[in-house]
């Protein structure tokens, strides 16, 4: 895997503070770059991406601390770092690297636990009882064009070749909208979908907001719950956040604001 270069300067950026050491690394005009510095960078860049510490990476990563060096350097020669917004912009970046310490330090302390998160992932399954719907629709401006589609249809007309004339992009495919849940469609048109049965098609026009509807449905079937190996980092991830964010409440309320 290689590293892209934006994820290296965030992790060079984070350990830019790295207290200097016994060992240097490379000096830039006098001003030592230690060991530590680099060691640090290339730890940081292993856990974020998965790259196996190597010499290759090592030299990737020194050159670019020199070419950092050389560029602060330069920057600082001209001023860049007494500039209003460079010091606002230095202060945000210190602050989020301090919190987003406190909140590491914090979730070592108090892990989201495999048992949390495959009791989320169950609760997620539970609420999952919805049944998805192969639909087809054809969507016209008035009631009476969708009377006569209907007819037509009664008639042996065939519903691809009509859905021609529907109103939105299903039109190219037949009116086919394909699989889905019925909390996807607005109200009258999932009331009037669901009530119908495979390869039947309403005998009324179906009104809603856009337009008065023909519906046909193809089939049915239990929606699909993806497996817990699926969705354990996202269930992980978001009980981490739900986490992070209750302990900020939490210092929030303790916190006088006025």
């Amino acid at each position: 895997m290689i590293l892209k270069p934006a994820r290296l300067l965030i992790a060079l950026t984070a350990i830019a503070a790295a207290p200097v050491m016994a060992q240097t690394l490379a000096t830039v005009n006098g001003k030592a770059i230690p060991q530590a510095r680099l060691d640090a960078a290339v730890k940081q860049v292993v856990a974020q991406s998965r790259q196996p510490d190597s010499p290759q990476l090592r030299e990737m990563i020194k050159k670019d601390l020199i070419a950092r060096e050389v560029l602060i350097q330069e920057a600082d020669k001209q001023g860049f770092g007494t500039k209003p917004e460079v010091k606002a912009a230095l202060d945000n970046a210190r602050q989020s690297i301090i919190i987003n310490a406190m909140w590491q330090e914090y979730l070592k302390k108090n892990p989201v636990k495999e048992a949390d998160v495959k009791a989320e992932y169950e609760k997620f399954k539970a609420s999952r009882n919805e049944k998805e719907y192969h639909a087809r629709h054809i969507l016209v401006g008035t009631e009476k064009e969708a009377t006569d589609i209907i007819a037509k249809l009664k008639a042996g007309g065939k519903f691809e070749e009509l859905a021609k004339v529907s109103k939105d992009g299903s039109a190219n495919n037949g009116g086919d909208l394909g699989w889905a849940t019925p909390s996807t469609y607005v109200q009258p048109f999932s009331e009037a979908m669901v009530a119908l049965k495979d390869g039947q098609v309403t005998d009324k026009p179906v009104q809603s907001q856009f337009g008065y509807h023909v519906i046909k449905l193809e089939g049915s079937r239990a929606a699909k719950v993806p497996s817990y190996e699926e969705l354990k980092e996202r269930v992980e991830e978001a009980l981490t956040q739900r986490k992070i964010a209750t302990y900020r409440e939490e210092l929030m309320k303790k916190a006088k604001i006025q």
